[in-house]
Protein backbone atom coordinates (compact mmCIF):
# COMPACT_ATOMS: atom_id res chain seq x y z
CA UNK A 1 0.00 0.00 0.00
CA UNK A 2 2.70 2.14 1.01
CA UNK A 3 4.95 1.59 -2.13
CA UNK A 4 1.71 2.33 -4.42
CA UNK A 5 1.05 5.62 -2.43
CA UNK A 6 4.82 6.99 -3.40
CA UNK A 7 4.75 5.79 -6.67
CA UNK A 8 1.65 7.93 -7.36
CA UNK A 9 2.53 10.59 -5.41
CA UNK A 10 6.05 10.76 -7.27
CA UNK A 11 4.13 10.11 -10.61
CA UNK A 12 1.82 13.20 -10.29
CA UNK A 13 5.26 15.16 -9.33
CA UNK A 14 6.53 14.22 -12.42
CA UNK A 15 3.45 15.24 -14.58
CA UNK A 16 3.77 18.78 -13.09
CA UNK A 17 6.70 19.30 -13.69
CA UNK A 18 7.10 20.39 -17.20
CA UNK A 19 4.48 22.71 -17.09
CA UNK A 20 5.57 24.44 -14.08
CA UNK A 21 9.25 24.76 -15.38
CA UNK A 22 10.27 28.50 -16.97
CA UNK A 23 12.40 26.60 -19.62
CA UNK A 24 9.54 25.41 -21.44
CA UNK A 25 7.74 28.73 -21.66
CA UNK A 26 8.76 31.11 -25.24
CA UNK A 27 11.23 33.58 -24.09
CA UNK A 28 9.82 36.35 -23.12
CA UNK A 29 12.63 39.35 -23.54
CA UNK A 30 12.19 41.69 -26.14
CA UNK A 31 14.39 42.00 -29.20
CA UNK A 32 15.37 45.48 -29.37
CA UNK A 33 15.85 48.51 -27.35
CA UNK A 34 13.04 50.40 -28.35
CA UNK A 35 10.66 47.23 -27.77
CA UNK A 36 12.89 46.94 -23.78
CA UNK A 37 11.26 50.49 -23.36
CA UNK A 38 8.10 49.90 -24.16
CA UNK A 39 7.90 47.53 -22.27
CA UNK A 40 9.38 49.23 -19.82
CA UNK A 41 6.89 52.36 -20.11
CA UNK A 42 4.12 49.98 -20.32
CA UNK A 43 5.41 48.18 -16.77
CA UNK A 44 5.82 51.49 -15.24
CA UNK A 45 2.28 52.88 -16.42
CA UNK A 46 0.76 50.13 -14.86
CA UNK A 47 2.41 50.30 -11.64
CA UNK A 48 1.55 54.04 -11.32
CA UNK A 49 -2.07 53.49 -12.14
CA UNK A 50 -2.25 50.43 -9.52
CA UNK A 51 -0.83 53.11 -7.06
CA UNK A 52 -3.42 55.98 -7.90
CA UNK A 53 -6.19 53.37 -7.92
CA UNK A 54 -4.73 52.40 -3.85
CA UNK A 55 -4.42 55.68 -3.24
CA UNK A 56 -7.83 56.70 -3.84
CA UNK A 57 -9.45 53.73 -2.07
CA UNK A 58 -7.33 54.63 0.92
CA UNK A 59 -8.84 58.17 0.49
CA UNK A 60 -12.14 56.77 0.49
CA UNK A 61 -11.55 54.71 3.36
CA UNK A 62 -10.31 57.29 5.66
CA UNK A 63 -12.99 59.75 4.90
CA UNK A 64 -15.60 57.40 5.19
CA UNK A 65 -14.67 56.77 8.65
CA UNK A 66 -14.39 60.22 9.89
CA UNK A 67 -17.69 61.71 11.55
CA UNK A 68 -19.71 65.22 10.33
CA UNK A 69 -17.75 66.77 12.31
CA UNK A 70 -14.26 65.34 12.10
CA UNK A 71 -15.19 65.89 8.27
CA UNK A 72 -15.77 69.55 8.96
CA UNK A 73 -13.16 70.65 11.14
CA UNK A 74 -10.82 68.59 8.55
CA UNK A 75 -11.64 70.97 5.91
CA UNK A 76 -11.88 73.82 7.77
CA UNK A 77 -8.12 73.36 8.92
CA UNK A 78 -6.76 72.73 5.33
CA UNK A 79 -8.26 76.01 4.07
CA UNK A 80 -6.76 77.55 7.59
CA UNK A 81 -3.51 76.15 6.47
CA UNK A 82 -4.07 77.32 2.62
CA UNK A 83 -5.00 80.90 3.64
CA UNK A 84 -1.41 80.99 6.03
CA UNK A 85 0.72 79.87 3.76
CA UNK A 86 -0.54 82.14 1.18
CA UNK A 87 0.22 85.00 3.23
CA UNK A 88 3.63 83.84 4.09
CA UNK A 89 4.09 84.25 0.51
Amino acid sequence: MKIKTIYSILLLLALSMPTACGSSRPDKTPGSVEEAEKLLAKNQKKSAREGKKAQKEAEKRYWSLQTKEAKKSIKKNAKRQKKAARKRK
